[in-house]
Parts: C-alpha cells; sequence; structure tokens
C-alpha cells in the first residue's frame, strides 16, 4: 500500500482544517436596535428582537423565551490598529479614537459585570472553556454531531455539520488532540445582548476568548493512509471563538457561537 502525506496547513497559517474559516456571520439580518442603558452617555449593550420561534405569549401576555440563540455575534472582535502617545493626547483624531476605546471597555466591563451577579469568576470560567474547547474540537474530528448539538448553538451547529460533511468527502477519519496545559488564554471582548426593552436581565452574554494551543493532526483516507497532518508532531495553534450564555434561563450553560478569523 502507497500512502502518502501532505501538509494540512493553511498556506500563511498555523490553523487546523476546521479552525481556518470563521464558521458564523459576524452580521445577520436579524433586526437589532441599539439600546441606551447609562442615560443618554453611550451603548452598553444591543437589544436583539427575539426569533419568530421564540415570539410567543402565554395566557397572561408576557413573553416566553426558549434557550434559542440570537444568532449574531455583536460587535465581533478585531485588533485596534496601534496608535502613537502623541497622536492619541494631541490630535482630534487621537481624542476620538481615546473615547472609542473607552466606550469599548465600558461595554466589556458592564458585560462582565452582569455575569458577576449569577456567580462568574474569571478562573473557573477559563477551566469550563478550556474544556469545552477540547470536547467540540474532539466532537468534531469524531463527527459526533449528537453531541455537538448540545456544545454550540443552533446557527453554529448548522456551519460545522456542512464543514464535517465536506471534510468526510475527503477523509475518512481524523484524529486530534490537545497537548495540555493550554499555552495561553485571554479574554479579547464581552458583550451583552437584550432582547426585551422592559427586562435588562432577559439578555445573553457573549465572551470571546484567544486560544493559543499545542495540537497534534493526522488525517487518514478510506484505506487507511495517512493522508494529512503528523500525529507525533506538536503544532501552535491559535484560535479566537465566542462563547454565549443566557443571563435569565435555568440550567443555562456556555456553548459556542462563533469562531472569528483575523
Amino acid at each position: 500500500m502507497n500512502c502518502q502525506a501532505t501538509s494540512y496547513f493553511n498556506k500563511g497559517h498555523r490553523v487546523l482544517p476546521w479552525t481556518y474559516r470563521s464558521t458564523t456571520t459576524v452580521r445577520s439580518s436579524l433586526p437589532t436596535e441599539p439600546w441606551i442603558l447609562l442615560k443618554n452617555a453611550r451603548f452598553l449593550s444591543t437589544r436583539a428582537k427575539a426569533p419568530a420561534q421564540v415570539r410567543q405569549m402565554d395566557q397572561g401576555g408576557a413573553l416566553q423565551v426558549s434557550m434559542l440563540s440570537p444568532g449574531i455575534i455583536y460587535e465581533p472582535y478585531a485588533p485596534r490598529e496601534p496608535i502613537s502617545f502623541w497622536k492619541r493626547w494631541f490630535t482630534r483624531n487621537g481624542w476620538r479614537r481615546t473615547k472609542e476605546d473607552v466606550v469599548l471597555e465600558l461595554k466589556s466591563a458592564y458585560a462582565v459585570a452582569k455575569l458577576r451577579k449569577i456567580g462568574y469568576s474569571r478562573q473557573k470560567f477559563y477551566k469550563e472553556a478550556i474544556n469545552l474547547y477540547k470536547e467540540i474540537n474532539s466532537q468534531i474530528a469524531n463527527a459526533d454531531k449528537a453531541s455537538l448539538r448540545k456544545s454550540v448553538t443552533e446557527k453554529m451547529f448548522s456551519a460545522l455539520k456542512n464543514e464535517i460533511k465536506q471534510r468526510e468527502s475527503k477523509w475518512r477519519k481524523v484524529h486530534w488532540e490537545m497537548v495540555e496545559p493550554v499555552v495561553k488564554i485571554r479574554t479579547l471582548r464581552a458583550r451583552m445582548i437584550s432582547i426585551d426593552r422592559n427586562d435588562v436581565n432577559k439578555a445573553f452574554i457573549q465572551l470571546t476568548l484567544d486560544f493559543l494551543t499545542k495540537q497534534k493532526f493526522e488525517a487518514y483516507d478510506s484505506k487507511g493512509c495517512v493522508v494529512a497532518g503528523d500525529k507525533d508532531k506538536e503544532v501552535l495553534v491559535r484560535d479566537i471563538w465566542v462563547f454565549e450564555r443566557s443571563l435569565f434561563h435555568s440550567g443555562a450553560y456556555w456553548r459556542l457561537c462563533g469562531r472569528i478569523s483575523l
């Protein structure tokens, strides 16, 4: 049997095949409108109209919402262009940029403050996020759609299901593992999406995390030949994932709602 392996990296990117493309749109046709929460000073969250599936009324007329994701990434993270000290403090554009940076930080602080009211701890969340990162990558590698459906949002599941289908048309199976501990994990952004103008607690929180990990990957064809990767080699991989959690559902938990490619 003549087996010949090929590189599994996208040129110029140290990423695995299923981490290269953004698997969810960062914009959406879902109607949204800003909601001023701090007098008239700044927008600290957005209000998303509840999807049609969840706009149901009970006998008393109250909105009943199931644990359905808003379906968007609110203000997806993108690196800010560096700005010099002189330009920041001594030019009009610099003052404008400083104002924008402060607003961005206030939005993150507001979202985290909401999380803390339900027991959020950064270290505890990081531990949970790393476990989710491993589980979801393993579920994708093993094409475990039943488990994957519970770990990600509805829109994300649809995108990943298509990715798995495309991958299986080329490779019979894949081996994936993460080498612990993680090299680095940090929070890039926190945002809140409210779905009820009259109740600030009816909202979803999105946390954008930057993962830097060492991973091993290998892909096989229908004959069992290695056609991509090398499971004996560690590769440094960077992923930016967005996790989402409801603030108002009983038993709510974190799910992956998007991945961002820079």
